[in-house]
C-alpha cells in the first residue's frame, strides 16, 4: 500500500508536538494509522526553527517505523508558511501536508507544488473556510478534508451543547463535498476529554453517522477507542455475510432478510461493512 492509500484509509491521525522529538517513537507504538508531526498549536513562536529541525534529525529513523507521517504546517497568512514549506521539501517520502484554517484552493495548490506534489489534508476551521468547500475540495493534491471544530467555534462564537448538534450541518456539508468530489472520507475533529471513553466513542460514532471515515487523536490512549468504535459490530458482519450470501443465490435479483427488502443500496452497504472489516 502506498502512502496515498494509507492515509485515505486511516482511522486515527495521531497529533505529536514537533518540538518534542521524544515522544515521536511513542505515538508511533500507539497503533495509529497515521502520524501528524504538528508545526502550527502545539508549539510556540520560539520553537517553531527547532521543531522544524528536529523533524528534519528525525526524518530518516521515522521513515524506518512504517507509519504514513504527516506534517501539520502553520497557516498560510502567517510569517511561518513559507519557512515550513521550505523546510519539508527535502523530506523524501512526506504521506501527506495538513494545511490548517484552509480558506483558499490558492495556499494548498502552493502546498502541493512546494512539496513536489505530496497529498493536502486541508483543516476546515472558519466560516470563510466553509464558505470555500467545494474550491478547497477542488484544489491540486486533495486528498480528504479534515475538521478543526474547537477552531471553528471560536472564529464563529458558537457555542455548542455535548452532543455538538450545532455543528451538524458544517458535518453534513463536508460530507456531501467529499462525495460530490470523490475523495476520501474526511477525518472528524479532536475529542479533548483525553480519559473519557464513553465521550471518545460517541464522538467515533457521531463521526461514522456522517460518513466520517476517520478521527483526530490528540493522545496516544486515544487511538484504540478510536479504532474499537469504528470496527463493524460481530452483528453487522454477520447480517452482511447474510445479504451478500443471499444476493449472490438470487443472482441479482430482489430478496428478502428477516422480512426485509434487500436490493441494490442494501447489498452495497453489506459488502462496504465486509471490506471495512477486510481492511482492518
Amino acid at each position: 500500500m502506498n502512502s496515498n492509500q494509507a492515509v485515505a484509509q486511516a482511522r486515527s491521525l495521531l497529533f505529536v508536538p514537533a518540538n518534542r522529538p521524544e515522544r515521536f517513537q511513542k505515538a508511533v507504538q500507539s497503533g495509529a494509522d497515521a502520524i501528524i508531526l504538528d508545526l502550527e498549536d502545539a508549539v510556540p513562536l520560539v520553537e517553531k526553527a527547532s521543531a522544524r529541525d528536529a523533524i528534519r534529525h528525525q526524518w530518516p529513523q521515522l521513515l524506518t517505523l512504517d507509519v504514513p507521517m504527516v506534517v501539520r504546517v502553520n497557516a498560510a497568512d502567517s510569517a511561518a508558511w513559507s519557512q515550513d514549506l521550505v523546510a519539508l521539501a527535502g523530506l523524501q517520502r512526506l504521506a501527506a501536508v495538513m494545511v490548517p484554517k484552509a480558506e483558499s484552493a490558492e495556499a494548498l495548490r502552493q502546498a502541493h507544488e512546494a512539496l513536489s506534489g505530496v497529498a493536502v489534508l486541508p483543516l476546515v476551521e472558519s466560516a470563510a473556510g466553509y464558505d470555500a468547500l467545494h474550491h478547497i475540495a477542488a484544489a491540486p493534491g486533495v486528498l480528504r478534508l479534515a475538521l478543526g471544530h474547537i477552531d471553528f467555534m471560536a472564529d464563529t462564537g458558537l457555542q455548542c451543547s455535548d452532543d455538538e448538534r450545532e455543528l451538524a450541518p458544517l458535518r453534513f456539508a463536508m460530507a456531501m463535498t467529499t462525495r460530490l468530489h470523490r475523495l476520501a472520507p474526511a477525518i472528524d475533529g479532536v475529542t479533548v476529554a483525553i480519559d473519557d471513553a464513553a465521550r471518545l466513542r460517541e464522538d467515533t460514532q457521531r463521526a461514522l453517522r456522517f460518513g466520517f471515515g476517520a478521527k483526530l487523536c490528540i493522545h496516544p490512549r486515544q487511538v484504540a477507542g478510536v479504532h474499537e468504535a469504528m470496527a463493524p459490530s460481530a452483528e453487522e458482519l454477520d447480517w452482511a455475510r447474510r445479504v451478500v450470501a443471499a444476493d449472490a443465490a438470487s443472482g441479482g435479483a430482489a430478496v428478502q432478510i428477516e422480512g426485509r427488502m434487500v436490493d441494490a443500496p442494501v447489498v452495497l452497504r453489506a459488502q462496504r461493512l465486509l471490506a471495512q472489516a477486510q481492511r482492518r
